[in-house]
């Protein structure tokens, strides 16, 4: 009995479990595809009330939170389902359910957001609701912290309408865009719940006199920070365009090559067409033009093997000195122990000869890796293969410049490109495929990452894929010249790299926004549990 009552405390009211779930749908339709991005600044409201009308159970608060982010990340992430059921065959029901067994895993997260805000607002009273921007960030550095992902930040909503508030990425990321968005959530929740908020305000009893230290303390920072952000949002001055004249061509080739395995008479002709391609643009240069050329090949199911296959070397060795150009691939290189694969890029010279090698870091769990200690590990098989993670942030010389490399999923870690900036990168070149997953949400979800790395950092980033979206990403995050979506199809771009120098602020810092609102959450909310609640 005593076991029923305790789970009875985690049931919300009917009404407040409504409003998590409207709250889900609104943010959903805040992301690609749908991109009524709009929609993100009103679309916590909802879940607030749902907050402020379950904060006497801490509990119930939990389940709200729960429900909000199971259906959000259902909802949003529901391509996770393609790969299995196209390409290994398996029945859609399971693979359903175990995708919403992953969104209940991540909705834990914006549960303790729901619970940590309900323990704050019956420790301070109304004015905590205040504070939801500060624990919002703590939850999304949370879901990083402990998931090793962060996919979907509330942040990443607004990558393709560049927002003023989209500059404050540049100080304090993603989670700083996520604090402004929330933050314009909570003043909408007070002006629609103004008539209550005034009665609060009027009929409260005054706090005990201990409390109101901390109190004040708590409304200042809050204010502080709020004020900071607008401002910094408002500021884009340190956004630097590169020189259109550009002293390096950049070749991007989108290739379109199949998921489905490939016979060697068909790898040798898409070998074929991705110099075809790259010599199209190539073809493109004035007569003359003695200007450092870099063809860049996406990530693909192609799975070069270039220190194993010495004909992918001879091949790859005369088109670079054919055409005078560097050449940049990825491959499946070995460790120096010869025991295991490297996901890694690969640069030549207009010699033909190996100049660079950059070793994959952060791999993609279960697709390239098993997150799990051996024996366990080696039961349970990665989608693409397990491969070893890479060590160095090695940058590659393109030209006089120098770029950091990120390899597919390694655009969604922002500590990657600011670690490149602050070694000299001058520019970022994503190389990605994620024609695994189809014509879904995915495509534009993950350039939205790359869109906050090249904001971030104030580096332009080159993002060159297999089946798409393949573009150019300015310093400001305005995406150009795209060609359409599984076509196949080339881009060329002059870039002057040299002519982005200097160090952002969370290039040098990292995630330091996101870690003292985190210490501040922590801290808040244990003062809160070892005080006595607020009349």
């Amino acid at each position: 009995m005593r076991l029923i009552l305790k789970l009875r405390g985690f049931v919300p009211r009917e009404l407040n479990a409504a409003l998590a779930v409207l709250s889900a749908i609104l943010l959903i339709l805040g992301f690609p595809d749908f991109e009524v991005w709009r929609l993100a600044f009103v679309a916590l409201v909802p879940l607030l009330l749902a907050v402020d009308g379950e904060y006497e159970s801490p509990r119930s608060s939990f389940t709200v939170g729960w429900i909000f982010g199971t259906v959000f990340f259902f909802g949003s992430c529901w391509w996770l389902t393609f790969a299995p059921i196209t390409y290994a065959g398996l029945p859609w029901p399971p693979v359903y359910f175990l995708m919403l067994c992953a969104a209940i895993g991540a909705g834990i997260f914006p549960a303790v957001f729901t619970m940590m805000l309900a323990i704050l607002r019956r420790r301070f009273g109304w004015f905590a609701i205040a504070l939801a921007p500060v624990v919002w960030v703590f939850s999304e550095f949370f879901r990083m912290w402990v998931s090793g992902n962060n996919w979907n930040a509330l942040g990443y909503s607004v990558a393709f309408s560049l927002p003023p508030a989209i500059s404050a990425a540049r100080v304090g990321g993603v989670y700083a865009v996520s604090f402004i968005i929330v933050a314009i959530n909570v003043l909408v929740y007070l002006i629609v719940s103004g008539r209550r908020t005034l009665r609060l305000i009027t009929t409260r009893k005054p706090m005990e006199a201990r409390n109101a230290p901390l109190l004040g303390s708590v409304i200042v920072l809050t204010g502080f920070l709020v004020v900071a952000a607008v401002y910094l949002s408002l500021d884009r001055s340190q956004s630097t365009k590169p020189d259109t004249s550009g002293d390096t061509v950049i070749v991007a080739v989108q290739p379109n090559v199949p998921m489905d395995g490939l016979t060697l008479e068909e790898y040798r002709a898409l070998l074929n067409r991705h110099v075809e391609l790259a010599e199209v643009e190539l073809a493109k240069r004035p007569a003359g033009d003695r200007r450092p050329a870099l063809v860049v090949f996406p990530e693909s199911p192609m799975m070069f093997e270039y220190g194993r296959d010495a004909d992918l070397r001879d091949f790859l060795r005369r088109f670079a000195e054919r055409n005078r150009a560097a050449v940049l691939i990825n491959s499946a290189e070995m460790s120096d122990d010869g025991k295991q694969i490297l996901n890694s890029a690969v640069m030549i010279n207009e010699s033909g000869a190996k100049v660079g090698q950059y070793d994959k870091i952060f791999l993609l769990p279960f697709g390239e890796y098993i997150p799990f200690p051996e024996p366990v590990a080696s039961w349970m098989p990665a989608f693409v293969g397990n491969f070893k993670k890479g060590t160095e942030y090695d940058l590659l010389p393109v030209g006089e410049a120098k770029a950091g490399i990120m390899i597919c999923f390694e655009s969604h870690f922002g500590g990657l490109s600011a670690e490149y900036a602050r070694d000299g990168a001058n520019l970022l070149i994503e190389m990605t495929n994620d024609g695994y997953l189809g014509r879904t949400p995915v495509l534009r979800q993950h350039l939205a990452n790359a869109v906050f790395r090249a904001i971030e950092t104030g580096r332009p980033v080159i993002r060159v894929t297999n089946v798409g979206i393949t573009g150019y990403i300015d310093p400001d995050g305005h995406v150009s010249d795209s060609p359409e979506p599984y076509t196949e199809a080339s881009r060329s771009w002059a870039v002057n790299g040299r002519l982005v120098s200097g160090v952002s602020f969370y290039s040098r810092f990292g995630d330091l926004f996101a870690i003292l609102l985190s210490i501040a959450t922590v801290g808040l909310t244990g003062a809160a549990l070892l005080g006595r609640r607020s009349v």
